[in-house]
């Protein structure tokens, strides 16, 4: 089996412990196994419908018999990953979410797989290749992505004579003419945990809360434009116009119920999520673009999203590549996607037959909402996503806690997120530069 050593792209520190587990994998460890011919590769996948597609996978390739298994979403399953790898007993593949993604390069979980995926790097947008590329070199394949959005209570806005909104500002002067009307109704809440959420719309306004460049990691959360951002928002929350508590508890989906909240920026993954928990509410919600820092600029960056590895511990990584390539990169693996997950594919193809498709239960009546989706994800910008996002989310959210009970400031979250991250980093051993 020829292995390819782990580069120093994310960090010199990491590159004896991925030598010592391609090592390994290169000796016989591993978790695929071959009777008769027949190559059996396990893959750990928590979406929905993950059987479903196996299954079609395993009837229409003879000589591969994959096994599904779901070891949990999130940071669960990336524990769990992390693990089994340490046991040797990692799967052949695994659904990992982006966010994850460097951790577990730095870890050696995934093979870089570029050997085996180049064919089908034109299937992807641009924006979707770069969630799983790294110093050039490849690391796993994308399954689903979420280009963010706006999901908005169309009754509402229409009620009080209120557009969607284009721009950031547009949604503050939009909140603040619905509240004028009526005080009980909230725009959104921004859960103040939620620093994903925030460093993707600090994307959007041109800040990279990491970027790599060789063997150097610059961290640049304290940015201009992100404090600016910062600043936006608790404007909006000094003045009653958004809440900061958080989203999906019973609470929060009791308001989605009874109307009084009246929007999620989020991404294009949103109405799934409100239908399960609001369902009488369908019909009056509506999708539009996320508002945008600049009106003359659509571009909207990633919320969510995940990409199937295939593990360094495979004893048969090509016919692993195979199934992967299958599910995310062809067109009957991402028409599953979109119709068995009802996730939004990451694959070109299957955005494409989303248009085709019926809009989602939470808004039958607008009709156009694929075609609004597909302009979303035409103009998506990466997130480059760090190797210790779980640093990042504890300081961030840590803070910001305090910031909203003591009335500080958000924008200076920030500064002590940055100060968190780049202290880890270099604990770890990486080169670190702060931009």
């Amino acid at each position: 089996m020829r292995v390819r050593k782990f580069r120093t792209t994310l960090a010199v520190a990491a590159v004896a412990v991925v030598t010592s587990l391609l090592a390994s994998a290169c000796s016989g460890g591993g978790a695929a196994t071959s009777d008769g011919g027949k190559v059996t590769l396990r893959y750990w996948a928590w979406a929905p419908g993950s059987a479903k597609e196996v299954a079609e996978f395993n009837r229409t390739h003879p000589n591969i018999r994959v096994v599904h298994t779901d070891a949990g979403g999130g940071e669960q399953s990336s524990a769990k990953l992390l693990a089994a790898m340490r046991a040797d007993n990692a799967p052949d593949l695994a659904l990992v979410e982006n966010t994850a993604l460097p951790r577990m390069i730095v870890a050696g979980a995934p093979l870089d797989i570029t050997d085996y995926v180049s064919d089908v790097r034109k299937n992807y947008s641009p924006g979707s290749w770069a969630q799983t590329t790294f110093g050039g070199r490849t690391y796993a394949l994308p399954q689903d992505v979420g280009p963010m959005a706006l999901l908005y209570r169309k009754d509402v806005f229409d009620r009080y004579g209120v557009k969607a909104p284009v721009t950031w500002e547009d949604y503050r002067k939009a909140a603040a003419t619905i509240k004028a009307r009526n005080p009980k109704l909230t725009m959104a809440s921004l859960s103040t945990d939620g620093w994903g959420w925030y460093a993707a719309v600090a994307a959007q306004a041109g800040d990279d809360w990491w970027s790599v460049h060789g063997d150097t990691w610059t961290v640049g959360i304290d940015g201009a434009h992100s404090r600016t951002m910062m600043d936006f928002f608790q404007g909006m929350y000094e003045d009653g116009l958004i809440a900061a508590d958080p989203i999906l508890t019973p609470t929060y989906n009791q308001q989605l119920n009874n109307g009084t909240m009246l929007s999620w920026p989020s991404a294009v993954w949103a109405p799934g999520v409100v239908y399960g928990v609001a369902p009488k509410t369908a019909g009056k919600w509506a999708l539009a673009p996320l508002p945008r820092w600049n009106a003359d600029d659509p571009t909207v960056s990633f919320q969510g999203g995940s990409s199937v590895v295939v593990t360094s511990k495979s004893s048969h990584p090509e016919e692993a590549a195979e199934f992967a390539k299958w599910l995310n990169a062809g067109d009957q693996g991402a028409k599953m996607i979109l119709n068995v997950q009802n996730g939004y594919p990451a694959a070109l193809s299957g955005q494409k037959a989303a248009t085709s498709q019926k809009p989602p239960a939470l808004m039958p009546e607008q009709s156009d909402y694929y075609k609004v989706v597909a302009g979303i994800a035409k103009h998506t910008r990466p997130v480059t996503w760090g190797p210790n996002t779980d640093v990042a989310a504890t300081a961030f959210t840590d803070a910001m806690n305090a910031a909203v009970h003591n009335g500080s400031s958000w924008a200076d979250v920030l500064t002590v997120t940055q100060k968190a991250v780049v202290n880890d980093l270099k604990k770890q051993g990486f080169k670190v530069s702060e931009g």
